[in-house]
């Protein structure tokens, strides 16, 4: 699905899920009703499918989601890799038991973009750093894609 079709099966005043996804963690980001602006919300830890499935789905409830957008990490040639695979594998699995919208965002460099942000412009240690960047990544992914869906025609 490309952005022109991933914005026109929105629904109106539903928030966006972005993920910066992680065999061990699952980086989350939520957007706002209006979706203008990406937060980071948490990381799932992650443990088995089952419960990776029941925390997904209990945000999409709570923060009443209504579309995802996972970050895709594209080699810097612009290829697909074998994480790709994973993360599309990951959404398809996600998309058959929730059924929402699905928008796949080139993630390359994110992490590093986000690192480097936490460490010069808030000065965090290495130890914090390592508990908000996942969820700060899918911020930042969920951020971009919220961006280009707002300058879409």
């Amino acid at each position: 699905m490309d952005l022109a079709q991933f914005k026109s099966s929105l629904q109106p005043y539903r928030a966006l899920l972005g993920f910066d996804y992680g065999s061990k963690r699952l980086g989350v980001a939520v957007s706002d009703l209006m979706r203008g602006i990406a937060t980071s919300y948490k990381i799932i830890q992650r443990s088995s499918w089952e419960k990776d499935l029941a925390e997904i789905k209990k945000i999409v409830a709570e923060k009443e989601v209504g579309g995802f957008v996972f970050g895709l990490p594209l080699q810097m040639n612009g290829e697909e890799g074998e994480i790709a695979v994973e993360v599309r594998a990951f959404a398809d699995k996600i998309a058959q038991e929730i059924p929402l919208p699905v928008l796949f965002w080139d993630e390359r460099l994110s992490s590093s973009a986000v690192e480097r942000f936490l460490i010069d412009e808030v000065d965090m240690s290495r130890q914090k750093r390592k508990k908000v960047l996942d969820a700060s990544a899918a911020a930042y992914i969920l951020q971009g894609a919220l961006d280009a869906l707002h300058y879409l025609k």
